[in-house]
């Protein structure tokens, strides 16, 4: 009988080890493949853009910036393009408003990857655009996608990047970083902030609740403010000392 449990012990622990040993590997390629995917893509995106007009069609009906209009061409679900500096962010935004989180689990040639791409969610309108974009993206282990967001923890980060570039198709833009916060999502719990629920304020006063719910919470005090009218986006990521935890990252549109 002890010999029949020994042999069942190793039967299951080799199982065990060789279904490690299959996603370890697995995910150490993807990872590979997804860095290289969109090192390609900022590539394409940092080259010298086309002249106006030269070897690109623009839609009738909005002009695109030279730089993004390739990527668009490949996969139109493209809104836009983030990056912050001394982090892996540099990655295109997509939209699936008929497929809300395709994305989560998709990558820009909507390919199965665990990696996912930064996206936006659905009822936010990059055109219009919405006071707030919400824009998601995983918090992985090999610090790609939104890991990076994770730096904003440190005052000293925020100190040196204070500002977000996040372009859509049409035109450019630089976000000041007003609140990095975390918070807790899904849950009934006093520590939760359903930040995501902000798209767009129906008065001066829903606007400022937000803007004041999250400098509570704020890890430090940016000084920095925003006013009913401004433009927000809103990063957000996983974030790993509590369950259903968020790191996000909220900023207002400025000047160029």
């Amino acid at each position: 009988m002890s010999r029949k449990i020994y042999i069942i012990i190793a039967v299951v622990f080799t199982v065990v080890l060789s279904v490690s040993t299959f996603f370890i590997i697995h995910n150490h390629i993807d990872s590979a493949k997804q860095n290289e995917v969109y090192d390609n893509l900022a590539e394409i995106v940092e080259d010298e853009p086309p002249k106006e007009n030269e070897g690109v069609t623009f839609s009738e009906d909005k002009d695109y910036l030279a730089e993004y209009f390739e990527l668009y061409r490949q996969n139109e679900d493209m809104v836009g393009w983030i990056k912050v500096e001394d982090t892996k962010i540099n990655y295109p935004v997509m939209q699936s408003k008929d497929n809300p989180n395709f994305y989560l689990r998709h990558g820009f040639d909507k390919s199965y990857t665990v990696y996912g791409c930064p996206y936006v969610q659905e009822n936010c309108d990059v055109d219009a655009p919405s006071d707030n974009l919400v824009i998601y993206g995983h918090h992985m282990n090999d610090n790609s996608m939104f890991a990076g967001l994770m730096k904003y923890a440190d005052k000293s980060f925020w100190e040196k990047h204070k500002i977000i570039q996040f372009d859509t198709l049409t035109e450019k833009g630089k976000y000041e970083v007003v609140a990095a916060f975390k918070t807790e999502v899904y849950t009934d719990s006093q520590n939760s902030f359903r930040y995501y629920d902000f798209v767009n304020a129906d008065t001066e006063d829903d606007f400022d609740a937000y803007i004041a719910k999250c400098k509570e919470l704020a890890i430090y005090d940016t000084r920095v403010n925003a006013e009913y009218g401004d433009k927000m986006i809103t990063l957000s990521t996983c974030e790993y000392s509590r369950n259903n935890g968020r790191m996000v990252v909220v900023a207002k549109k400025v000047a160029e």
